[in-house]
């Protein structure tokens, strides 16, 4: 989506604001003992209470309100009554939807509670990774350049990073043209970010796969060698200097 108008912009800053918050609260309640079910039950009442409907389950009837990911899942982890979140795990959540015709997508990877897994390093090094693929982003810079900075800076850590999980483009769907913001340097990409679209920017930084799989539950992917991956994600309007970022009410910066 390219914004034209002030209640476009509107539009999109509420939803995001609804996506945001949603994210951030979930983050708060989520404890060890509780299964991820309870907690996806917690963001779909958030989320009602906003009048907005889940994205996943909106566009892919995806069975969950939220992806929730723990773990070795690194992306569209199915909330589960069975699975019950223990302190220590690496947790990514994931809330996107829509509100009034306009959508926005969110995501952050955090540890739950003591880091008696030493996730921690993971979680900062998407975290900082994005903050800094963010800044370089402005109308008319090739999208794989900053792919090829989010590499970079992964490997600069000893991480790699997920080559087939891409941010894209957002706004009046949850994926819209560009199709494709890879974490790598792809150099049949010669897209260029446009001053005034709407895009989703995501990190997916791995402790050693570069790809992953989905499961036999036709949903959560995973990498084959049960590589850890964090993952963080705003959704921004492109300008000609620093982006506006939509989610910021999402607090992964804190």
């Amino acid at each position: 989506m390219s914004i034209t108008s002030e209640v476009e912009l509107a539009g999109l800053q509420k939803i995001s604001e609804a996506v945001g918050t949603v994210l951030r609260q979930m983050r708060a309640y989520a404890a060890p003992g509780m299964s991820t079910y309870e907690l996806d039950e917690y963001g779909g009442g958030l989320l009602a209470a906003w009048g907005a409907k889940s994205a996943p389950r909106l566009t892919y009837n995806f069975p969950g309100w939220t992806c929730i990911s723990v773990n070795q899942e690194a992306a569209h982890g199915i909330p589960s009554r069975r699975r019950l979140l223990q302190a220590g795990d690496l947790l990514n959540i994931d809330v996107s939807a829509e509100l009034g015709g306009y959508w926005a997508d969110n995501g952050g990877s955090f540890v739950l509670g003591p880091d008696v897994h030493r996730h921690q390093p993971l979680v900062d090094a998407s975290r900082q990774i994005l903050r800094t693929a963010l800044q370089h982003i402005q109308g008319g810079v090739r999208i794989s350049e900053v792919g090829g900075l989010i590499e970079a800076e992964a490997k600069k850590r000893g991480f790699s990073v997920i080559k087939n999980l891409v941010g894209h483009g957002i706004g009046r769907s949850l994926h819209e043209e560009p199709k494709e913001i890879p974490c790598f340097h792809d150099r049949f990409n010669t897209k260029r970010f446009r001053k005034h679209s709407v895009v989703a920017v995501e990190t997916f930084i791995s402790t050693r796969a570069t790809y992953v799989h989905e499961q036999s539950d036709g949903w959560t992917m995973k990498a084959k060698d049960g590589s850890f991956v964090a993952q963080h994600e705003h959704t921004i309007v492109v300008t000609d200097g620093a982006p506006l970022i939509l989610t910021a009410s999402n607090g992964i910066w804190d």
